[in-house]
């Protein structure tokens, strides 16, 4: 049974969200679902969609770490009438496309900055003659929310809007209720599909590309230079100073800081690779001797999938915590090494490395649920066979 699906998302800072979501879109389409993708973030070039549309909304970015303030491609706060413009191209989207399933990414679990385009979406949907089922898509892990006035208005708008909530994860590993306290009462509407992870390397390939080196990553790279300047600087500290280090800067990186970091990178000669993020990420991951990251939810999953061994320096910055609690259940596990962001420096990062070394490879771990996008996939035609 093929059905209509429309999947509303928003990246505010990385682009973590809309990577997970496209990955989604692109394999509803190619089994044959007529799926658009609305997209409320920055435009992120070479995004895979597959046989998936996008609908690029008017883009909104945070300006900083606290997600308080909203600006629009032209670095000016958003004003009243940008938000009904963005607002009528949703909901002409939704009235034209008339989707058998509605998915938000997040919301009402987070984006609460966004209810004012976020609440009519749905409101809108119920009110269609074809009502679609309406679903909410998250990662394993929610922001911890400081007021629980803010999780009571979660679980008011899921249970008015809402039919179903799809959570990326594997409760064998970090269960819906550890950040959602009040998972109980919508446990019956809670379907863990494991996480979601795309294009990964045939263990049979045999490319050389990353073999023996260190690659140093930060997802998109929008609040990475620290991370990448402080590794630059732990090189000559550690045990593997003489290997080629690889460098990979995202797209939300600020050219000030890739210029900085080459300018840094110099006097190391060929011994250091500073490029754009690559879409073979995951070959290099698996032939690298030693991974340095953030601990965003795609990296990570990529890392436990196919690494060797790897120092995870977990984002924490203003609000969010999902990154710094994914990296230490796994840290205290003896997965991997762990640099607290708060604690990063060369030599402290030198020394994680060292100990990564040391330690087991992250391939005699249990593995991790990544059959998301099958589970996902069977969930979602499970709903349109029943709605048929």
């Amino acid at each position: 049974m093929t059905g209509r699906i429309l999947f509303h998302v928003q990246h505010l800072l990385g682009i973590g969200h809309l990577r997970r979501a496209a990955t989604l879109a692109r394999h509803f389409a190619a089994a044959g679902h007529d799926t658009i993708l609305t997209s409320g973030g920055m435009p992120v070039p070479g995004l895979d969609l597959g046989g998936a549309r996008l609908v690029q909304l008017p883009p909104v970015r945070a300006t900083d770490k606290r997600f308080k303030v909203l600006v629009d491609s032209d670095d000016a706060v958003i004003d009243e009438a940008f938000k009904q413009r963005r607002l009528a191209v949703l909901l002409d989207t939704l009235r034209q496309h008339r989707p058998d399933l509605l998915i938000t990414e997040l919301f009402p679990f987070g984006r609460r900055q966004l209810r004012f385009e976020m609440v009519p979406l749905v409101e809108a949907a119920r009110a269609l003659a074809h009502r679609p089922r309406i679903a909410s898509s998250v990662r394993d892990i929610l922001v911890r929310s400081p007021k629980p006035e803010r999780v009571d208005e979660m679980i008011d708008l899921f249970g008015r809007y809402f039919d179903a909530v799809m959570v990326h994860g594997d409760p064998a590993f970090i269960p819906f209720a550890r950040t959602f306290p009040r998972w109980r009462e919508i446990e019956d509407r809670t379907f863990h599909t494991g996480y979601v992870i795309d294009g990964l390397p045939p263990a049979e390939a045999s490319t050389q590309s990353g073999r023996d080196e260190v690659l140093v990553s930060a997802g998109g790279g929008a609040v990475g230079a620290s991370l990448l300047q402080a590794a630059l600087a732990a090189r000559p500290l550690s045990r593997l100073r003489d290997r080629r280090w690889r460098f990979l800067c995202g797209p939300s990186m600020p050219a000030a800081d890739v210029t900085a970091l080459q300018a840094s990178a110099q006097p190391v000669g060929d011994g250091v690779v500073i490029e754009p993020a690559r879409r073979d990420f995951t070959t290099l991951l698996r032939n690298c001797t030693l991974s340095i990251s953030q601990g965003g939810y795609n990296t990570m999953i990529e890392t436990l999938s196919v690494a060797d061994r790897a120092v995870i320096v977990p984002y924490a910055g203003g609000l969010e915590t999902e990154q710094e609690l994914r990296a230490e259940l796994l840290a205290e596990r003896g997965v991997f090494q762990m640099v607290p962001e708060a604690q990063l420096s060369p030599q402290a990062l030198a020394a994680a490395i060292d100990g990564a070394l040391d330690g087991p490879s992250i391939r005699t771990f249990p593995r991790i649920d990544a059959s998301g996008i099958a589970k996902t996939l069977a969930l979602v035609e499970r709903w349109l066979k029943d709605r048929s």
